[in-house]
């Protein structure tokens, strides 16, 4: 079995606030819809419903997950929809102002008013309210946490036109029941791999870097103006967010009433660089200040990268960017080699453990982010394929046992900070590891293993439930 996960795939642009919570769900509901109009069958609906299970009942309301379901059966693409349009698709039907709506109790299936819904034959108006969106905390499939069922209604309640399960398997990756394949979409290449290992032995052998390595993969996958359109569109991505969030101010929507700190930060660092008369290092409030930019746009359902996942977005991103303005020689070459580094690194996570917070805890999510950008900030560093593999398996080991216990089941308390935090150790290990020679005792194969061991063995309440830790422990207002 190889591991190599593509570039294509492990980033991909959505929007917030939460990659399987909110575009896993959306991708599931289009997903839904093609199916009805690929078996001739939408015109006889006359009603969806949608039962949440699991980690996406119990948080989903905090995620935006009815809202995105209802966008996905609108026909609205998470990679190209205004997220305007998808919030309060389902929370305003109550109040009859959602953008869903064509009149009060009725949304158009697969109306979305792009390119795809126009090919696929516009929209076809069914009877839906807020009740056919059902949240099932308590009842949890053995196949995976993240859980929805999706049941079309035709003129009769008594047998359904279609129903589907579906499994939200982090990073906005999706599984439906039934289906032979893997939800993984590894890639067969005689350069690909099934451990960091082997990852390492294919550098030995050929004298190719990481990076090298992925970029042989993806070229011969997709061509090299493809891999480098690809690689600009994610970075450009990245760096909008970061922007964004850099000027973005007011009150991140939810209820909590957390105020956003990056553009505040913004404005005094500027200010101190403008008038700064020292060498006062300002290198890591920055860097702080990018993630916390990002994690910001993803807490208001903006547009964001999934790096691995919405909720562990800022890191990758974040350290990208440290490179860029503080890195000497820094260029956008670099950050391709960037990437690319933190692609081989990200596929060992999703295929040997897991990137889904309700699955493995916040170690699977923010743990496996730090370790994507420690690797591949060494990678750019200058560092040898081992001492990559080493400022990973550091930048891991010291997220071993992170929970996942998003206040008010959001993700904003403690994944905004949390984001800032791992970004400063991901810069810390990057350079702790610049100084070895790589050769170091505990492997980022072990320490995979073991985030993966970790994750079984840690209780439900802690994974993304809002059941514990935090999440109960503070008071909201």
């Amino acid at each position: 079995m190889t591991a190599y996960v593509s570039l294509f795939d492990l980033f991909s642009v959505g929007i917030g606030p939460s990659s399987s919570h909110t575009v896993g769900p959306m991708r599931a509901a289009l997903d839904f819809v093609d199916r009805l109009r690929a078996s001739g069958s939408v015109d006889v609906v006359r009603r969806v419903t949608c039962s949440l299970y699991g980690s996406l009942g119990a948080t989903g309301l905090g995620h935006g997950t009815p809202d995105a379901v209802v966008a996905g059966l609108m026909g609205l693409d998470p990679e190209t929809c205004d997220p305007t349009l998808v919030h309060g698709a389902w929370s305003g039907l109550v109040r009859g102002s959602s953008t869903a709506l064509r009149d009060a109790g009725f949304l158009d299936l697969a109306s979305g008013g792009d390119r795809r819904s126009i090919e696929l034959g516009g929209a076809h108006p069914i009877a839906f309210e807020q009740s056919d969106i059902a949240f099932e905390p308590h009842t949890r499939l053995p196949a995976h946490p993240n859980a929805l069922s999706l049941t079309a209604w035709g003129d009769s309640d008594a047998l359904p036109v279609l129903s589907e399960t579906y499994y939200s398997v982090g990073g906005g990756f999706i599984q439906r029941e039934g289906d032979d394949s893997s939800s993984i979409p590894l890639v067969e290449h005689p350069l690909s791999f099934a451990s960091a290992d082997a990852l390492l032995e294919i550098c030995e052998s050929t004298g190719l870097s990481i990076a090298e390595v992925a970029w042989r993969i993806e070229t011969e996958l997709h061509g090299e103006e493809a891999v480098l359109a690809q690689l600009d569109r994610i970075w450009n991505a990245m760096e909008a967010c970061i922007d964004a969030g850099l000027h973005n101010t007011g009150t991140l929507p939810g209820g909590l009433g957390v105020p956003r700190r990056a553009a505040r930060l913004r404005e005094r660092l500027e200010l101190e660089r403008l008038t700064a008369t020292g060498d006062h290092d300002t290198s890591t409030e920055w860097l702080h200040a990018y993630a916390l930019a990002v994690n910001e746009e993803n807490a208001s359902g903006g547009r964001v990268v999934t790096a691995p996942t919405n909720g562990a977005a800022g890191i990758v991103p974040a350290v990208g960017r440290y490179y860029l303005d503080f890195v000497r020689g820094a260029d956008r070459e670099g950050i391709h080699r960037y990437l690319l580094t933190a692609t081989a690194i990200g596929s060992l996570f999703k295929s040997n453990a897991s990137i889904s917070g309700a699955e493995a805890g916040c170690q699977g999510e923010v743990g496996s982010a730090c370790a994507m950008a420690c690797g591949a900030l060494c990678a750019v560093l200058g560092g040898t394929p081992r001492q990559v593999e080493n400022a990973a398996e550091i930048a891991m080991e010291h997220h071993l046992g992170l929970t996942c216990d998003p206040v008010g089941g959001l993700v904003q308390v403690p994944c905004i900070e949390r984001n800032a935090i791992a970004s400063s150790t991901a810069v810390s290990a990057a350079r702790l590891a610049m100084n070895g020679d790589g050769t170091h005792l505990v492997s980022l194969d072990m320490v995979i293993e073991t985030m993966r061991q970790t994750g079984v063995d840690m209780s439900t309440k802690y994974k993304e439930t809002s059941e514990g830790g935090l999440a109960v422990n503070v008071i909201e207002c």
